[in-house]
């Protein structure tokens, strides 16, 4: 490594680790030293942080003034070099607006895209191509501006079809005169730039007004557009009572992060957005919001005095800061939404989750949480683990289970379940140690054997079970245990090895993984458990009546489904199973009364 970190500052700065002279990752710190320092430390990296531990050849680090041109500078310096471990969020370089051709005769209105706006006829940015459209829609619902191209309007001798769906006032056949045409271009603008309340206000002045003048004609078109404007709002999904308003919500899961923004201008919801980022390093969710945030608002002209944060920020001020150095603009971060924008905060936050759910499959979270629990453990790979419960009641047909997960979940088809002998039945040190005994001579196979052992008890079930592994041929084998936490309470159990205590983060995929192996090995051995005492006891009560034989026994079981319901049945009931007539039921009766 091609650094000395005692020489690295106690100040804020960037940092850049190198391999092969290639940049691999840009971090920023309020101290330098704390930060790289942290990388080489001795406890518990992830995945990501370990590996460019491992690929670093060299380490930069440049000081800044204050904490907030580090934040800047890392931000420049990552979308320069592109480095393969930074979030990376794409950046169309232009943004799409709503455009007024003012330069005609008769206006029309379209999507346009531009790093910022031109001039007065331009409205936005939007978010998204998707929130123009459909903006542009509702003008030309409420207010039926043409968006056809030049050419096409020049060419036309009649109406089209956007006219007869009242879409459009045709005015390249002169339906409509210059004046009043010009009139529905401001009021479109007026629709863009104000709120739904003040356009349906407008609206309502204006039909007093044209009544006033006795112009029915004419407060009957307001009217109608009032009528469209109102449909339109039923027909969104939501309604917000917030003015101007960015929503950022950031989530994380196994190695991916979901990133949503919603943009709310003028009480309507301008656009939304989702990033999905894969094998994503980063130190804490709040950089994420950081990096999103900077990116965002490069190129953004239309900044909000608000920006509300799904998750609660530490340094708020930071970016605040920036806002304040780069854009000139006073900007707030909020995270406590008030009651009228909290259904799009719930959306955004909604959002974020899903653009992760719709692309993980099974394999990544067993993947994820098998490389996560290698880490723990100090070992090269996890592919397959074992685990062990047992089972008995009042130590009678006791019953161990060996259930077995892999980096594609759970692997049914090898499950195991073996039958203790009564003499160790209530014995679970004991019952556990058999069934060890039994199962390891089948590891000599390569593709049978495990990489780890779950055992689901304390200290003296895990000592036994590593004599067992001490006396054969596969020592290299490790076990663990999960020991029940207080009260029985999830997330409250302990996880022991061979060397102690392991301690794994409770919301951690490791714990996880391990809390839903005990769970499934626990389940099959109570279903085991169960299905072997209602053998026993069909066993014992039915085959002792005389006449009774294997098919009349199945009729009976078909029909009553327990021997409970077969006790507590009349010789009416009996009498209905094929091959029992009363005789033979008051027989079953009186054995039961005994």
């Amino acid at each position: 490594m091609s650094i000395n970190l005692k020489k690295v500052p106690n100040t804020p700065g960037v940092y850049k680790f190198f391999s092969n002279h290639e940049i691999i990752y840009i971090g920023k710190a309020k101290d330098l030293k704390k930060r790289v320092s942290s990388y080489f430390g001795k406890s518990f990296k992830d995945r990501k942080t370990s590996q460019i531990k491992f690929l670093a050849d060299k380490v930069e680090t440049f000081t800044t003034k204050n904490e907030v041109e580090a934040l800047l500078l890392e931000q420049m310096l990552i979308k320069e070099n592109k480095p393969k471990f930074n979030i990376l969020l794409r950046d169309d370089k232009t943004y799409p607006y709503i455009y007024f051709s003012s330069d005609h005769d008769f206006p029309g209105v379209y999507l346009k895209r531009t790093k910022k706006a031109v001039d007065r006829n331009y409205f936005g940015p939007f978010v998204s191509s998707d929130a123009v459209k459909k903006s542009i829609k509702e003008i030309q619902k409420i207010y039926k501006v043409r968006n056809c191209s030049d050419t096409t309007f020049a060419k036309r001798t009649r109406p089209c079809i956007e006219y007869q769906m009242k879409r459009c006032s045709a005015p390249c056949v002169n339906h409509i005169k210059k004046v009043d045409y010009y009139e529905d271009i401001v009021s479109a603008k007026s629709f863009i730039s104000s709120s739904d309340t003040k356009t349906i206000q407008r609206l309502t002045k204006d039909i007093d007004a044209a009544v006033t003048k006795l112009d029915f004609e004419k407060a009957a078109e307001i009217r109608d557009r009032l009528k469209r404007l109102n449909l339109l709002r039923e027909e969104q999904s939501v309604v917000t009572l917030a003015t101007n308003v960015d929503i950022f919500s950031v989530h994380s899961e196994l190695t991916y992060l979901g990133i949503s923004i919603i943009v709310v201008r003028n009480g309507k919801i301008r656009g939304t957005k989702t990033h999905l980022i894969k094998q994503a390093h980063f130190e804490n969710i709040e950089d994420v919001y950081q990096s999103a945030i900077v990116n965002f608002y490069d190129y953004q002209t239309d900044i909000p005095k608000k920006i509300l944060c799904t998750n609660s920020l530490e340094n708020n001020k930071l970016l605040e800061d920036m806002f304040t150095t780069k854009h000139q603009k006073k900007v707030k971060i909020i995270h406590t939404p008030n009651k009228s924008i909290r259904p799009i905060f719930n959306l955004c936050k909604l959002n974020a989750k899903q653009v992760i759910k719709n692309h993980i499959s099974k394999e990544d979270k067993y993947t994820f949480a098998l490389n996560e629990l290698s880490g723990y453990l100090g070992k090269k790979e996890i592919n397959k683990i074992e685990a062990y419960d047992v089972s008995h009641l009042s130590g009678e047909n006791g019953v161990a289970s060996c259930i077995v997960f892999t980096k594609t979940g759970s692997e049914k088809t090898s499950y195991r379940l073996f039958n203790i002998p009564n003499a160790l039945s209530g014995n679970d040190v004991g019952s556990l140690k058999h069934v060890l005994e039994r199962r390891i001579k089948y590891f000599d196979d390569p593709e049978t054997k495990p990489d780890l052992l779950l055992i689901d008890g304390g200290k003296t079930q895990l000592k036994y079970i590593n004599e067992v592994l001490e006396l054969s041929n596969h020592k290299d084998l490790k076990a663990i245990s999960i020991v029940k936490g207080n009260k029985r309470i999830r997330a409250t159990e302990t996880i022991i090895s061979k060397d102690g205590i392991l301690e794994l983060d409770k919301n951690s995929k490791a714990f996880l993984i391990l809390q839903e192996m005990r769970d499934e090995s626990h389940r099959f051995a109570i279903q085991a458990q169960r299905k072997k005492k209602r053998k026993t006891i069909v066993k014992s009560e039915l085959d002792s009546i005389d006449g009774v034989g294997k098919i009349i026994k199945k009729r009976l079981l078909s029909k009553f489904l327990t021997v409970d319901n077969i006790k507590n049945a009349d010789v009416s009931d009996l009498v209905t199973v094929h091959g029992i007539n009363e005789k033979m039921a008051l027989k079953i009766i009186n054995k039961f009364k005994k």
